[in-house]
């Protein structure tokens, strides 16, 4: 039998990054599953935490096994099972599919700098689980009508070539602004659709914090949000599209937090992050300059929106530190 290579440092970074995101999710899922009402709902994150739980043992030992110390990341100090319910109307679930969505990014780039086959098969085993989670999420959603479809549009009957530049023409306020096209349209409707939820999760968020520093940076993240929402809508509505009325669910008056402050702002902290991969996703396939000059605005104020935190967290000693390279 071949003994098993030593961790490489990328292999390593990877399941120092995995630790702390499964750990925030499951002290996420335990405090929205002891507030759920929903059977199916609550079954549904039951399943979740109890496939992903074993994974976190499994990173644990992966580490320990090769000489490295296990990160702290989130345990039962940072939830609070017994804080009032802070959302309501299907938000956890919502919620738990938006970090499922970035879950999926994030294997996907782990697994390309992994080579040890076990490191390997944890990846593609975590994928399974969260592309099936997802779905059922997603299924959940939209036979409790908490989604709705996105909309419909005539099928292509022909193919065709872009051959004119006038295509990418939408700044000029005197020229034609063609409409936009369908693969546009799926890259703005899912930014409604996450900044929807973005922005209901950091009003929460902001509504129980304690610490002045960290409520006034939630409120800012949820005008950051409102001002893509807002920026994103008016497209559509220009194309004469009807803009998605996505549910983001529906926050409490409750004032107790049931997360600690390092927690929610770790989690503030990843949803930029998915959201500067998405900024730079979309500019790669919008072709409209106008959407594009959107794109890269909205880029540059969520990449220092996110900057903010880190420093913020980093002043607070929330932001656990990486592992080093030797010098």
């Amino acid at each position: 039998m071949l003994e098993k290579s030593k961790m490489s440092a990328p292999e390593l970074g990877a399941l120092w990054t995995t630790y702390q995101k499964k750990t925030m999710i499951l002290r996420i899922l335990e405090y929205f599953i002891s507030k759920s009402e929903d059977q199916e709902a609550k079954d549904l994150m039951s399943g979740l935490w109890e496939k992903l739980h074993p994974k976190v043992i499994e990173i644990t030992t992966m580490l320990e096994n090769d000489g490295a110390a296990p990160p702290i990341g989130f345990s039962k100090e940072d939830v609070t099972l017994d804080a009032p319910k802070l959302y309501e109307n299907g938000f956890d679930i919502m919620f738990c599919r938006i970090l499922k969505e970035i879950s999926m990014g994030m294997y996907v780039l782990h697994m390309t700098i992994s080579y040890r086959e076990d490191i390997v098969m944890l990846y593609k085993q975590l994928t399974d689980i969260t592309q099936s989670y997802y779905n059922q999420f997603t299924q959940y959603l939209l036979e409790k009508d908490l989604l709705p479809r996105p909309n419909y549009t005539n099928m292509p009957k022909t193919v065709s070539y872009i051959t004119d530049q006038a295509y990418m023409k939408g700044t000029n306020l005197f020229g034609h602004k063609r409409s936009i096209n369908t693969v546009e349209f799926g890259l703005l409707y899912h930014s409604i659709e996450a900044n929807i939820s973005g922005m209901q999760l950091l009003r929460g968020f902001a509504q129980c914090a304690k610490d002045e520093e960290v409520k006034k940076y939630f409120t800012k993240g949820q005008e950051l949000s409102k001002e893509i929402l807002k920026e994103t809508t008016e497209i559509l509505l220009q194309n004469n599209i009807q803009p998605p009325s996505t549910p983001g669910g529906t926050v409490t008056n409750s004032t107790n937090a049931p997360f600690s402050e390092k927690l929610m702002m770790y989690c503030t902290y990843l949803l930029g992050g998915f959201s500067l991969g998405a900024q730079g996703f979309n500019a790669a396939f919008v072709l409209r300059n106008d959407m594009i000059a959107k794109t890269g605005v909205f880029a540059k104020d969520v990449f220092e929106y996110t900057m903010e935190g880190a420093k913020l967290m980093m002043s607070k000693g929330w932001l656990e530190e990486p592992p080093e390279m030797d010098l």
